[in-house]
């Protein structure tokens, strides 16, 4: 099997071209793949696969061997590799998600190569039970969650896959090893959820640390900018448009006010190539 490992902002992954769909044992193949000391070492297993709907599809098997209905940094990876592959001449494709559909997305191209892709993230999903959480509520803001014995306040987004966005006074320095997985497998998350750690620092900055469903503590989650952004204007912290600061680098996420999507704009870079 040919693959080209990639990265949105350290968020990596292994990318394979030219199945036709994912293979028998996919999830026993991500983890195995994956695994940083024994595999290639990745944060997920990405296919660009054929689409009746779209120019290409995508699907995502994180590192634990589970599916992930939606990743911003790995679409941004998929729209570098087909174009500058080859496989598209368009600086304007579409790309098919299990979670969140068709996707725009616009690419910008210097010297013939993707050099930052904007994408269309669609519309948030803010009603409790459809993030989803156990809260029936048409927003979910500021809600407790209690885990061993200290008590949160999250905010539920789906942008096509679950976000729990929780505000500290110190992201950069928060201990995500201890309290990201009890968040993420906590029950009021019935298919568990990605935990955003965000400190506002402007109206039009904010820091984030990620523990992302499946896969752990990652340099980055375009998803979780995304739902960081939206979260912050629903809590009136940040206008609609704002850098969210991740431990790779920066996104520029907006949240559209005319037609309610969220655009997420990027970097995605080639690290290596291989046979395995």
């Amino acid at each position: 099997m040919e693959f080209t490992k990639m990265h949105g902002l350290g968020n990596d992954f292994i990318v394979v071209f030219g199945e036709k769909d994912l293979p028998a044992g996919v999830d026993e193949l991500a983890v195995s793949l994956c695994n940083r000391f024994f595999g290639i070492g990745a944060d997920g297993l990405v296919y660009i696969l054929p689409s009746d709907r779209a120019d290409f599809r995508m699907r995502i098997i994180n590192s634990d061997g589970s599916e992930a209905e939606q990743c911003g940094n790995a679409i941004r990876c998929v729209a570098k590799y087909v174009f500058d592959n080859g496989h598209t001449d368009k600086e304007r494709l579409t790309i098919e998600t299990l979670g969140a559909g068709v996707q725009q997305v616009k690419i910008t191209a210097q010297d013939g190569k993707a050099a930052y892709i904007r994408v269309d993230m669609g519309e948030p999903i803010l009603q409790g039970l459809q993030v989803p959480t156990t809260v029936d509520a048409d927003r979910v803001i500021g809600h407790p969650v209690e885990v061993d014995g200290r008590e949160f306040r999250f905010t539920a987004v789906s942008m096509g896959n679950p976000h729990a966005v929780i505000y500290v006074d110190d992201a950069a320095g928060f201990d995500l090893a201890a309290w990201g997985p009890k968040l993420e497998t906590h029950p009021l998350f019935p298919r568990k959820t990605n935990v955003e750690f965000v400190t506002v620092n402007s109206r039009s900055q904010a820091d984030m640390r990620v523990w992302e469903r499946g896969a752990g503590p990652t340099l980055a989650c375009g998803t979780g900018a995304c739902a960081t952004v939206v979260s912050s204007v629903l809590n009136g912290l940040t206008d609609r448009k704002a850098t969210v600061s991740l431990k790779g680098g920066d996104l520029l996420i907006e949240w559209n006010e005319e037609d309610n999507h969220v655009y997420m704009t990027g970097p995605a870079a080639e690290a290596f190539r291989g046979t395995v």
